[in-house]
């Protein structure tokens, strides 16, 4: 199987097409987006018009005698700077803000588009998948995509924009010299930050691999705490994290060395120009064919635009940061789920229960078959029972008829209808199971429980606490009901679990239900309670259960027995034990041991 991988190659290039699905996110506000444009270009016009107004100042100023009446015009324009210099940081405070929250809207609708495609993916995927690498992709790809919504409109063309009027204002007014410094310098700072980046995006990437495989690690040891615990391992999993996190010391240090670099190069260039705008400028004024104020002019642009410049620098290498981050995002949403609802997908209606298996094979791998030309058929109100040793196949006819996999060969009917024909939503509505490793949600037990029908009121889950048997241990607990359970349900033993699952089944409701060793980790006084409690509730149901405690399936209606994939018997507790085959032989040996 794939594995999940953290991060996009090194010589991966800016996929600049994803940026097109971004475009639904900015269409959303599409008031706020227009009044925020119009804020930016009336604070670009305001920023250029500052060193107008300085100039003037200066050229007021610059004579030997003020009278009161000639001193009111300097005033005048120095109230006229502080105004635009306002006008300019107060239009962009509200551009900010209006465009926060289109910002902010599109992280969320891309978060939950993410969350929503990663559960509609097949199980081999997740089977696959390392979360705390894949949770650290996630979180950082969402921040990738705000910056991207956010620089991309409000600082790449504005300063583009502002680099051209600013060299055709130095062209018109002072001559080529100085256009051709700055047009000179610009093109010089964008190549060698455009080169520069490139050579320092595998430091990134390394960076980000090494952070998403500490993280990894991490979180995979904490989940398996008891695992560690056991093995007395708590001093190599610290080792183990201990060279992670080396790697990523190391790449660490690294990025920061190449930033150094590029941030080095970059203001060499700035510095070159600046100096070299000034010297034509001061020459200028030696000769007479300037003023101090155009003098001034020329200063307050070229730092007015080095600073953009270097902004742009710098957005530029976030930019490439930010796609490689958001490179496995958009590679999890292209991933195509490998068991899709057809266009012409129906919702399934089911009335009575009834489950067909008619010529069903199954492979993960063509060279490895799990399930061989299988048909069997559960009655209405039926309780069918499928044994057989581990790895004939039992709990891949759970999958299949859950739908978290499609049929190589044959089909799947619930009341006459194929499953593959219906939408996977209708067919897990009228299924309901208790998994034999019962995985709980860090809430409490009144959640976990309701998590089969969010919906129910409390006196219905009281209810099914009573008929799982979990009224006592409840009572019991000094929060009772409202306990936490802890991170996948670790402050509970495993028959608490198990407990839990078979009363949050029953809260569902479902016309189906099936139990995957549903009682495998409970002792024999509860496994007998539980029983008789679910036989009671199952008495309106279609019932399958996948056994490995034969004793626990002998009320029966009908027994199959899987061996190596295939059907071998079928029948009910007396008839097989008669016929002295599969089925005596699994029973004779449970009941010697």
């Amino acid at each position: 199987m794939p594995r999940h991988r953290f991060s996009a190659p090194v010589d991966t290039p800016i996929r600049w097409h994803t940026l097109s699905q971004l475009t639904p996110y900015l269409f959303e506000f599409k008031g706020r987006v227009g009044l925020a444009m119009a804020c930016l270009i009336a604070a670009k016009l305001a920023s250029i018009g500052l060193p107008f107004v300085l100039k003037h100042i200066v050229d007021t100023l610059d004579t030997e005698n003020l009278t009161a009446v000639a001193l009111s015009v300097p005033l005048a324009l120095v109230a006229a700077y502080g105004a635009l210099r306002f006008l300019n940081t107060i239009l962009s405070e509200v551009r900010d803000t209006l465009f926060g929250r289109v910002t902010e809207r599109a992280m969320r609708r891309l978060g939950l588009k993410v969350f929503t495609h990663l559960h509609s993916l097949d199980v081999d995927y997740h089977l696959s998948r390392q979360t705390g690498g894949l949770s650290r992709d996630i979180e950082r790809g969402t921040s990738g995509i705000g910056f991207l919504l956010r620089f991309l409109v409000f600082n790449i063309l504005p300063t583009c924009l502002e680099i051209i009027i600013v060299v055709g204002v130095l062209l018109k007014q002072y001559g080529m010299s100085f256009a051709l410094i700055i047009l000179g310098a610009v093109v010089s700072y964008v190549i060698f930050s455009i080169k520069a980046t490139n050579w320092r995006t595998r430091f990134v990437h390394a960076l980000n691999q090494a952070d998403s495989t500490s993280n990894t690690r991490a979180i995979d040891s904490l989940l398996n705490f008891e695992t560690v615990k056991y093995f007395n391992n708590a001093d190599f999993e610290a080792q183990r994290y201990d060279t992670s996190l080396a790697s990523w010391e190391l790449a660490r240090r690294q990025n920061r060395l190449s930033l150094f670099a590029l941030n080095g190069g970059q203001a060499l260039i700035i510095a070159i120009a600046a100096t070299a705008m000034m010297i034509n400028a001061t020459l200028g004024v030696m000769s007479g064919t300037m003023t101090l104020g155009d003098f001034v002019l020329i200063n307050a642009f070229t730092m007015q635009l080095f600073m953009p410049l270097n902004f742009l620098g710098f957005v530029y290498r976030e930019i490439r940061g930010a796609m490689a981050n958001i490179h496995n995002l958009f590679e999890v949403l292209e991933r195509a789920p490998k068991v899709q609802d057809s266009p012409q997908a129906k919702k399934l209606s089911a009335t009575q229960g009834r489950i067909r298996f008619e010529g069903v094979s199954f492979h993960y791998q063509p060279e490895r078959p799990i399930l061989r030309d299988v048909s069997f058929t559960v009655e209405p109100g039926q309780k069918v029972a499928v044994v057989g040793a581990s790895g004939a196949g039992k709990s891949t006819l759970v999958k299949l008829l859950f739908r978290l996999y499609n049929p190589t060969q044959g089909e799947v009917f619930i009341d006459d209808q194929k499953i593959t024909a219906c939408t996977q939503n209708s067919v897990r509505e009228v299924l309901g199971i208790v998994p034999q490793d019962t995985v709980l949600f860090n809430d409490s037990l009144l959640e976990n429980i309701r998590y089969g029908d969010p919906q129910a009121d409390d006196d219905k889950v009281r209810a099914v606490v009573k008929l799982a048997a979990l009224d006592t241990f409840i009572a019991s607990l000094p929060d009772g009901i409202q306990t936490q359970v802890g991170e996948r349900g670790l402050k509970l033993s495993g028959g608490e679990k198990q407990r839990v699952a078979i009363a949050r089944a029953l809260l569902k409701n479902p016309q189906i239900l099936v139990f995957d060793e549903a009682t495998s980790s409970l002792d024999s006084q509860s496994e007998q309670a539980i029983l008789q409690a679910l036989k009671q509730a199952a008495r309106a149901h279609t019932s399958l259960v996948i056994a490995h405690r034969l004793s626990t399936i002998t009320d029966a209606d009908c027994i199959l027995v899987l061996d190596g994939g295939v059907l071998v018997e079928q029948g009910t507790h007396t008839a097989l034990l008669q016929r002295n085959g599969h089925y005596a032989r699994l029973w004779h040996v449970q009941q010697n041991t």
